[in-house]
């Protein structure tokens, strides 16, 4: 009763509210400060502390990037040339891969090999990614026919194998790492038009845009300021997760023959040339298969703290 009597003299005021408009008893007034640089840098350092797993993916991949842009760093000798006096020698600390049956450093080759798979692998999630992201974005904010049509299109590239449509180009277009590079791109593309295609849909329906919309902002200012940066980050996740993908359909077609020709040191060609020597030389195919799972993996782990972790820790 006794707190009722203020309501009966200011029917304004909230119970447990001071008079003057502050906040009830035992409540901070505080606005939310946010975090400054040093705080971001100490949670991204507790985030990394707790995922091990994380770190060493993280640093797995840079080894690898190094090794495609500058592979003399890590490996200074010459991959194509041998000692034929060595050949077939298991892994010791002379050579930690092991030789093939030239008498080429396995290690050597390996490092100067991923210059060749990442570049066909980083062409084909470009191809991917344009072409798709273009064609599920015009899809997701024109709609009406054009969407029926293009996803028309999509639906009959997922109908087929991406190995098979990878292989039907690669015979209408001829044999290389380029070529190679290209097929497996298309064949991913209606991966990337349909996650673009969802995200670009639900963000033109957002307030904001229907906002930008009314007050006379042309259609592709509205694309190109607010529809395309709020929907491509789902879309970069999933190239990340495309790229470990494509290393394995590109150490695929290498395998088969369809990449750069002999010597050129393939992760797939690697292992292809080492299957003849399986029985007596296990390092020769161990060693590259060894070098594109880890990266399949890393890469998939990153991908996965991309998606949703680090959001969900922030």
């Amino acid at each position: 009763m006794t707190e009722l009597l203020p309501l009966l003299r200011d029917p304004g005021r909230e119970p447990g509210r001071d008079p003057a408009g502050g906040p009830p008893p035992g409540e901070s007034s505080a606005v939310p400060v946010p975090a400054t640089g040093r705080e971001r840098v100490r949670r991204a350092a507790w985030f990394l502390a707790h995922r091990p797993g994380l770190v060493v993916s993280v640093l797995y991949v840079l080894l690898v990037l190094c090794a495609a842009v500058a592979p003399s760093v890590l490996a200074g000798g010459d991959p194509l040339t041998g000692v034929p006096a060595l050949r077939l020698r298991p892994p010791s600390a002379a050579h930690l891969f092991g030789t093939d049956y030239l008498g080429r450093d396995l290690y050597t080759r390996v490092v100067h090999g991923a210059a060749l798979s990442l570049r066909a692998t980083v062409l084909a999630v470009a191809v991917g990614l344009l072409v798709g992201g273009l064609i599920g974005l015009l899809a997701g904010f024109i709609g009406r026919w054009l969407d029926e049509g293009l996803m028309r299109f999509v639906d009959t590239l997922m109908a087929i194998p991406p190995i098979l449509l990878s292989l039907s180009l690669i015979t209408a277009l001829g044999y290389g790492t380029t070529k190679v590079a290209i097929a497996v791109g298309v064949a991913s593309v209606a991966s990337f038009a349909r996650v673009m295609r969802a995200e670009t849909m639900r963000v033109r329906r957002a307030t904001y845009v229907e906002a930008a919309r009314s007050v006379g902002t042309r259609w592709y200012t509205s694309l190109r300021r607010h529809v395309l940066p709020n929907a491509a980050g789902p879309v970069l996740v999933l190239a990340v997760l495309e790229f470990g993908l494509a290393i394995l359909q590109v150490s695929a077609l290498s395998f088969l023959g369809y990449g750069a020709p002999p010597p050129a040191p393939e992760w797939g060609a690697l292992i292809a040339e080492g299957r003849n020597y399986l029985a007596n030389s296990w390092w020769l195919c161990t060693m590259p298969g060894f070098a594109i799972a880890a990266t399949v993996l890393s890469v998939n782990r990153i991908s996965r703290a991309l998606d949703g972790e680090w959001a969900r820790f922030r």
